[in-house]
C-alpha cells in the first residue's frame, strides 16, 4: 500500500487517466495525494537587432516582460483552477489531496519534489513518443523513472487520433 502518492499532470488528454489510475492506487483515509503540475516558462528573448542602448530599448524590454509575466500569472491562475477539479474528486472519496503548480522544468521539478515530499510512489503517464520523436521531444517519464528515489508507476496511452479507443497498459518499475 502506497502513503504518499504524487501524480504528475500535464493538460494532455492522458491527464484524467493518470489521475484516475492514481485514484484506483491510493487507499480511502489512509493515502495521501500530491497532484503536481509544471509549467515550462522561460522569458523571450528581445530581439538582437533592437538594442542600440537606447531609453526606447528599456520601454521595450520592460513591456515584454510586463506582458510575459501576466501571461504566466494566468497560466498559473488556469492550471490551479483545473487541479482544484481533480482534488475535489479524490476529496470526495476520502483521499487527502493537495495540488501544486509550479514554474520550472518538470523532469528535475517531479523528482525533487517527489523526494521533499517522502512519496513513495510517482503515477505518471507516457504519451507515446516513438524514435526520433522521443529523442528530440525528450521523456518526462524517462527521466523521471532514472532519477526518483521511490517507486514510479507509468500510464501508458496512446494518441486518440490513432484509435477510437484509447487503450491504457501500465508498467511499474521500481
Amino acid at each position: 500500500m502506497f502513503e504518499k502518492i504524487l501524480v504528475a499532470l500535464d493538460r494532455s488528454s492522458e491527464a484524467t487517466a493518470v489521475f484516475e489510475f492514481a485514484l484506483s492506487v491510493a487507499q480511502p483515509q489512509t493515502s495521501q495525494m500530491l497532484l503536481v503540475h509544471f509549467i515550462d516558462w522561460e522569458m523571450q528573448e528581445i530581439s538582437p537587432w533592437v538594442g542600440l542602448g537606447t531609453l526606447y530599448d528599456i520601454d521595450v524590454a520592460g513591456e515584454r516582460y510586463e506582458w510575459s509575466h501576466q501571461r504566466l500569472q494566468k497560466e498559473i491562475e488556469q492550471c490551479k483552477s483545473w487541479l482544484e477539479s481533480y482534488t475535489q474528486k479524490a476529496s470526495s472519496l476520502e483521499i487527502d489531496c493537495k495540488a501544486e503548480c509550479q514554474v520550472g522544468n518538470c523532469n528535475i521539478g517531479i523528482v525533487n519534489r517527489a523526494k521533499e515530499w517522502g512519496a513513495d510512489l510517482i503515477v505518471i503517464g507516457r504519451r507515446g513518443h516513438k524514435n526520433i520523436s522521443e529523442i528530440l521531444l525528450g521523456s518526462v517519464s524517462n527521466y523521471v523513472i532514472h532519477h526518483a528515489s521511490c517507486t514510479v508507476l507509468v500510464v501508458q496511452g496512446t494518441k486518440a487520433s490513432e484509435t477510437d479507443e484509447v487503450n491504457r497498459t501500465t508498467e511499474v518499475i521500481s
